[in-house]
């Protein structure tokens, strides 16, 4: 990309002397300066989608009882067995067993797209129908942290870019007034907190900015009162100078310049966030639409209709987390209250992206970090009616952004495993990197002696998926 091609030139021209030195790095900075680190850049390609707004449900959603109906499991339902695990470690007393489905299904749409029952807003045909949800996807891992990180970074271990910074990199942002990459969580963060959105080895521009879900969305948003913009551009512009100076003596801390941008980055915050958080500005119809006038939907819905006004202010990426998916028992009710509190309020966000002509260019993607089994262990001794995690099957959906509506890929009769259009994680990270105009293998970063990218080695564009 442009902007390490134009630190590794800087470090090149540092090289040849103080003097030359001085001189190249003083015109770099005004470069970057006049059109700073998070300016839009060219995609590689032509582009379906400008922004992305993810939707993760943390805990591994079960497939089963959502989007893949498996009736096999009906007849199975209780039965024990004996899997090779068992064998192996000797326990032999048939300790697993089927769990069906507590839930029964209908398709939907044009598509004939599968839902639980407790999908009632999602399952509303003009939603329906923008929906392209794929079965084929596998993961690597049934550990929720190095799961989360394998989803969020495409590495399982944590401490590489996650994929909302690899698009603030390869596409930079729409608005200089708001980060490129925003996080909403509910009360709690997911497993591997902040390492979910971090930037890595990417500059720290690119890390994305948490909004709080108690209190003010961003700490020290509003100055305080003896304080005036007059005043704060004044200590900025000090603070500035003396962090150039810093800098031009030591142009290898590369993490300076990041600082000092993140610090006007903030003073401009503070004139353009207020008023795209006061989501009382909204009608009345549409807040409902929302579900913001229902406990149970509100957490959800007031972030969904958040990152609609994000995305049209040019927020290029959006996370939302929603935890309590990690059902081992009692699947029943955990399931039906999770799907609940985010059924209306993603179908809200769906049907206003549509209405405001912003669906065709903003993609909204759907998924965990694996699925479930369609069996269960004894715990203690007891039946529980949960399931355990599974990484060779799980459902995610797509809508808009440039993907085709639909089915995609498919399970074996008792969802254990993904049997047709079958890919990696890798694949999806392509693929959505495809939809923004990027190329995977061209968007890179030199770091540890070689250049990386999101998939790690390389993947492949699903072509169901993309229109």
């Amino acid at each position: 990309m442009l902007h390490a091609a134009s630190l590794r030139r800087r470090d090149f021209l540092y090289g040849l002397g103080a003097s030359l030195g001085s001189v190249a790095f003083s015109d770099l900075i005004a470069r970057e300066k006049a059109a700073g680190p998070l300016a839009p850049r060219k995609p590689h390609h032509k582009a379906s989608a400008k922004a992305v707004i993810m939707l993760f449900m943390e805990g591994g959603p079960s497939h089963i009882d959502t989007f893949d109906p498996k009736p096999k499991l009906d007849g199975l339902h209780m039965k024990g067995f004996i899997n090779a695990n068992d064998k192996i470690s000797g326990m032999g007393n048939g300790s697993r067993f089927y769990v069906k489905s507590p839930y029964k299904f209908r398709t939907v749409g044009k598509n004939g797209v599968a839902m639980s029952e407790h999908f009632q807003h999602l399952a509303d045909p003009a939603v329906a129908d923008e929906l392209c949800v794929f079965h084929g996807c596998q993961a690597e891992s049934v550990s929720h942290p190095t799961a989360l990180y394998h989803m969020n970074t495409g590495n399982r271990f944590g401490g590489d870019p996650a994929v909302g910074a690899w698009a603030g990199y390869g596409l930079g942002s729409l608005n200089q007034d708001l980060p490129g990459y925003v996080v909403m969580t509910e009360l709690a963060a997911p497993q591997g907190g902040s390492g979910n959105w971090s930037n890595g080895f990417l500059p720290a521009h690119y890390q994305g900015t948490q909004l709080r879900s108690e209190g003010s969305p961003i700490l020290d948003l509003v100055p305080p009162a003896w304080k005036n913009r007059e005043h704060q551009r004044r200590n900025l512009d000090v603070l500035k100078k003396l962090n150039l100076a810093h800098l031009k003596e030591h142009p290898q801390h590369r993490d300076l310049a990041a600082r000092m941008e993140n610090y006007e980055l903030a003073y401009r915050m503070q004139m353009e966030v207020p008023g795209i958080l006061d989501i009382e500005k909204e009608s009345k119809k549409t807040r409902e639409l929302y579900g913001l006038d229902n406990k149970e939907t509100e957490p959800f819905g007031r972030k969904c209709l958040l990152a609609r006004r994000l995305v049209e202010k040019g927020v290029r990426f959006i996370q939302i987390f929603s935890g309590g998916w990690d059902s081992h028992d009692f699947i029943q009710r955990a399931h039906e209250r999770r799907i609940h509190s985010v059924d209306r309020p993603i179908a809200a966000l769906i049907r206003d992206l549509r209405q405001r002509d912003l669906l065709d260019d903003t993609l909204v993607m759907w998924t965990g970090e694996f699925g479930r089994t369609p069996d269960n262990n004894r715990r203690g001794g007891e039946v529980a009616l949960g399931r355990d995690h599974n990484a060779k099957a799980m459902a995610m959906f797509f809508a808009g952004g440039g993907t085709v509506p639909g089915r995609v890929g498919a399970t074996d009769e008792i969802g254990d495993t993904a049997s047709e259009v079958v890919h990696p994680i890798r694949d999806v990270h392509v693929t959505l990197l495809h939809l923004l105009g990027l190329d995977d293998n061209k968007l890179t970063y030199f770091h540890a002696g070689r250049y990386k990218q999101l998939s790690q080695f390389g993947g492949q564009v699903i072509p169901e998926i993309v229109g």
